[in-house]
């Protein structure tokens, strides 16, 4: 399996291909969004919604996309994508949090990053380039492989770094559930056994960033079962780069993926597994 990294020329020049395209795909979202946005498709389950605006998102990524780069694949969480000839594949979330989306909670995201490999098969691939941006908080996450991980919000641009937490007791944890009645039930009883652990539970909604909130700082630690490639790629990415930790299994149909401020590494990846592989079957 050859996961060797573009150049960093190739790198940089991605990485603002990816801001540039998931900033103009979050303005149409939410330019653009109906005053009542209304379900189009459901796809696991009757609470797994897309929006009408979900497929115009992707739509609109795929051609920009497929415009800059045409060598290049395209794997998308909705209906279209794109084979490639260059190795290249951008494994992109054109509405990430689209419960909230659907409720005008403003927690969601548009999510692109540009991998190497196989983004179909677990640990056959690999993110190095990609952006993920809150239309609504004009924040826009952004990082590539060996550049660091920034956030930019207007004219103004920091690097992010996670916290310093070390004590699972003052963690503050994000994690999401799944579609499936049954799967949140258990993901529930692994809440009920994690809360008296740490400092907190927060519930987002959108693994993107609650991923790109572990390297800000913003939370210390987050875990999740059942995420996709498009669900984590670039947030992956941004998470790392920021220097935090990230890591997880594959279960039984469902993965694990855990991210955490480094002095949490000792101890929060194995509570997370644990209770994962006791309370979910794995």
């Amino acid at each position: 399996m050859d996961l060797t990294l573009p150049d960093e020329a190739l790198t940089s020049t991605l990485e603002a291909l990816a801001a540039d395209v998931a900033r103009s795909a979050g303005r149409l979202v939410v330019d653009e969004r109906p005053d009542a946005v209304e379900v189009s498709a459901t796809k696991s389950s009757a609470t797994d919604v897309v929006t009408v605006m979900d497929q115009r998102s992707q739509d609109h990524l795929v051609a920009r996309l497929r415009e800059a780069r045409p060598d290049d694949a395209v794997l998308g969480e909705e209906s279209g994508g794109a084979t490639g000839t260059s190795g290249i594949t951008w494994v992109i979330d054109p509405i990430d949090g689209t419960v909230n989306y659907l409720y005008g909670i403003p927690a969601y995201a548009v999510s692109v990053a540009a991998v190497v490999g196989d983004p179909t098969t677990a640990g056959a691939w690999r993110p190095f380039a990609g952006a993920v941006y809150n239309p609504v908080t004009d924040e826009l996450y952004r990082a590539r492989s060996g550049g660091g991980a920034h956030v930019v919000v207007g004219d103004d641009q920091r690097r992010l770094v996670p916290t310093t937490c070390s004590e699972l007791g003052q963690a503050l944890v994000g994690t999401g559930f799944g579609y499936a009645a049954q799967r949140r039930e258990s993901q529930g009883r692994l809440v009920l056994d994690l809360l008296p652990q740490v400092r907190d539970i927060r519930r987002i909604g959108s693994a993107a960033l609650d991923l790109c909130s572990v390297g800000a700082g913003l939370l210390d630690a987050y875990y999740e079962t059942g995420l996709n490639p498009w669900d984590l790629a670039a947030g992956w990415l941004v998470a790392v780069e920021a220097g935090a930790v990230v890591g997880g299994f594959d279960g039984p149909g469902e993965a694990l993926t855990w991210a955490c401020a480094r002095g949490l590494a000792p101890a929060f990846p194995d509570l997370v597994e644990a209770g994962t592989r006791t309370h979910l079957g794995y």
